[in-house]
């Protein structure tokens, strides 16, 4: 493990001393050589990710697909959102114009008297152990994921970017990071949030989003494969999640009346199951959870039944979930 890491270590300084600072000096950056150093970190991780998915997750695909790839505009859509994310654009966006903010807002928050609580100490000797500290916040983010994914499905105006995810009809590996980019600005801001107030350091950090992230693709997998009765419940599969983009079923929750803004169909409110995004324990826990053993189509049951338009192609979808947005907000009539 630690050759791995020392590995890592020097691969990324020299792709920083190589490529990424003088790109840095030649855009003016030089006041901002720790963040573009954190950034060739995260470059290199999304890099490894890349690998991984072609070598590892394609062939899978390719050995039990769930069905034959048909629409494959949409799939190459997704592989730019990927390429967005993976390869920094996204972050790099963040570090220059959020994270100076949540830095300051920190800050204010410590001169209160509310500072940071180092989850890691609660029990010294075992819980500050590097990999049982890992697991702890592993388990922990996966616990914000869950909230935040099921608050992404039961407010109305997060819903309405939310479904640029839920709107692919021909899911594989790539579908992970389509989503709408005020979507995952949320997301991240919360996830940065809530580690700056439980202290975890910086690299446990990376390889925390570095591993959700890897599985979140291998779920998304266009892949018939399910862990069975027991294993479906300790880690998420692609079946389980498969059965969460799944038409009218995966974000629809039954109800006797349906509410104004919320409903995807008579009788139906915003809702849904298998909200979990490694561990399936939440879903059991707190009643979302459906096992049964379907390969559903997936997309979103007005857009399958009526024709509702949801974007074809990355700015299309990115502009079509601001209307979304801003009519949820009540502030147009027409979405």
């Amino acid at each position: 493990m630690d050759a791995l890491i020392d590995l890592f270590a020097n691969t990324q300084a020299a792709l920083y001393e190589g490529v990424m600072q003088p790109i840095a000096f030649a855009l003016g950056l030089g006041n901002r050589l720790e963040d573009v150093f954190d950034g060739t970190g995260w470059l290199l991780v999304g890099l490894i990710q890349i690998a991984v998915m072609l070598l590892v997750i394609g062939p899978l695909q390719r050995w039990r697909p769930v069905e034959a790839v048909t629409d494959t505009h949409a799939v190459h859509t997704d592989v730019i959102y990927t390429l967005i994310h993976r390869l920094g654009v996204f972050r790099v966006a963040l570090f220059l114009g959020v994270e100076p903010v949540l830095d300051t807002l920190m800050g204010e928050l410590r001169v209160h008297g509310i500072g940071t609580f180092h989850l890691e100490d609660l029990w010294p000797g075992v819980t500050d152990g590097p990999f049982t500290s890992f697991v702890i916040y592993l388990v922990v983010f996966d616990f914000v994921n869950y909230w935040l994914h099921r608050a992404q499905h039961q407010w109305h105006w997060w819903w309405a970017l939310h479904a640029v995810h839920h709107s692919q009809r021909q899911m594989t590996q790539w579908t992970d990071n389509r989503n709408h980019l005020l979507d995952d600005l949320i997301g991240a801001v919360i996830w940065v949030c809530v580690a700056q107030l439980i202290g975890i350091a910086p690299t446990q950090f990376v390889a925390v989003v570095a591993m959700t992230q890897l599985f979140e693709n291998f779920q998304h997998a266009n892949l018939r494969v399910s862990f069975g009765k027991w294993g479906e419940r300790l880690w998420v599969s692609p079946r389980f999640h498969r059965l969460h983009h799944a038409v009218g079923l995966g974000h629809e929750s039954a109800s006797q009346l349906a509410v104004r803004g919320d409903a995807t169909e008579e009788g139906a409110t915003l809702g849904g199951h298998n909200f979990g995004v490694l561990l399936p324990w939440w879903d059991v826990i707190f009643g979302t959870a459906n096992f049964e053993p379907r390969f559903d189509p997936t997309g979103i049951r007005d857009q399958v039944e009526d024709g509702v338009d949801y974007g074809e192609g990355f700015w299309s979808q990115q502009r079509l979930g601001i209307k979304r947005f801003i009519h949820a907000l009540g502030f147009s009539a027409e979405p």
